[in-house]
């Protein structure tokens, strides 16, 4: 139902303006040519109509957040704002490249003797006769591996990239919080995104390297340790009772293990057996070196045990080591060197590089359980 307004309250130059812009007032803009008309050839003589229309909707249309194109820089009415953190989905904790002891080394392999046996000492009669015993020694020779991390910046990037945060870049312990970096321009963004790669691949090659899988990579303790001193679970759950086991064979073969390292689901599951062991404990506390790791009460001291994400949480394949880290070190022929590559284009290439090798003098120092449910 149409319905009629007090005429006082409507202002004429707006409401004239609403229909016809700056259009005269009196101009005729819409005429029948009557001619065309009896003849039944309908055409308009003038017809203005169309461009007042548009006229119209300009005036009218709203003004909203998606004109021009949502979301569109460069052609909507709101420019793009864009959050300055930058969050790495895909971090990694890397505590043993910290707490694996590094040594500098000269040449291309790392040589080191061993005593493998010992004739030992013997007790005689008086004026016996004394025959010398015989020690054998081994020679072992570890190959240096090379590791890369290769990335590039465009000179466009260089100019427009702005700065950034990189949130929860830098990893603080094993369990601690993600400190934030820096970056105040698109080549040290691309330098620190390619370091943290660097070191979640050397994390990784500590534990998982195999050189029989990749003949360019080092073996990391898992392959060092091979079967030595296995406690083997053989899917079973596991027990207060494999820990004194495996701690066992490590100290009856002469080693005095100081460092645990499992993945995330063996670590709660030692959690859980000390909790129903003794009750409700504070089983996690600072260690010395500053990550926050369970402490067992064993044989040979307390153990601190570190979780790393770079152990399995297969089921029926989990494990956890034991390790004697007097006999563990990383030799280092090279360690973290920024190098620039040959210029590509109109962009700046450069890489990071790390010369080095695992090795273990004594792997039956050491131990581990096997094949956990």
């Amino acid at each position: 139902m149409a319905t009629v307004g007090n005429a006082a309250t409507v202002n004429a130059g707006a409401a004239y303006a609403s229909s016809f812009g700056n259009l005269p007032s009196e101009t005729l803009y819409k005429s029948v040519d009557m001619e065309s008309f009896s003849q039944k050839d309908n055409h308009y003589s003038t017809d203005a109509i169309p461009q007042l229309k548009e006229a119209f909707d300009i005036g009218f249309k709203a003004l909203t957040t998606t004109a021009g194109g949502a979301g569109t820089a460069g052609y909507g009415m709101i420019p793009i704002y864009v959050d300055p953190i930058i969050v790495d989905r895909t971090r990694k904790w890397t505590p043993l490249v910290e707490l694996f002891p590094r040594r500098s080394n000269m040449g291309m392999t790392a040589d080191y003797n061993v005593i493998t046996a010992k004739g030992g000492a013997f007790v005689a009669g008086e004026d016996a006769a004394l025959s010398e015993t015989t020690t054998t020694y081994d020679r072992v020779s570890v190959g240096m591996k090379f590791l890369y991390s290769v990335g590039r910046v465009t000179g466009q990037a260089q100019a427009a990239v702005p700065s950034y945060i990189m949130a929860g870049f830098q990893p603080s312990g094993s369990t601690g919080p993600f400190g934030d970096s820096s970056t105040p321009n698109a080549m040290q963004q691309e330098v620190l995104v390619k370091t943290r790669e660097i070191r979640e691949l050397e994390e990784n090659l500590i534990i998982n390297g195999s050189v029989s899988s990749d003949a360019n990579e080092f073996n990391g303790f898992i392959a060092l340790q091979g079967s030595t001193n296995q406690v083997d679970k053989s899917s079973t759950a596991l027990s207060l009772d494999d820990i004194t086991t495996a701690i066992q064979y490590a100290f009856d073969d002469g080693g005095r293990p100081n460092l645990g390292v499992c993945g995330s689901a063996v670590f709660g599951d030692l959690l859980d057996l000390l909790t129903a062991k003794i009750g409700y404990l504070q089983s996690a506390q600072q260690v010395f070196w500053g990550f926050s790791a369970i402490l067992l009460n064993t044989m040979v001291g307390q153990i601190p045990i570190v979780p790393s994400m770079y152990m399995t949480n297969t089921a029926n394949a989990k494990q956890l080591f034991f390790l004697d880290m007097s006999v563990i070190e990383m030799r280092v022929l090279q360690d973290l060197t920024y190098e620039k590559l040959a210029k590509t284009n109109d962009s700046e290439k450069f890489m990071l590089k790390i010369y080095e090798a695992l090795i273990n003098r004594a792997p039956s120092f050491s131990s581990f359980i096997d094949n956990i449910a």
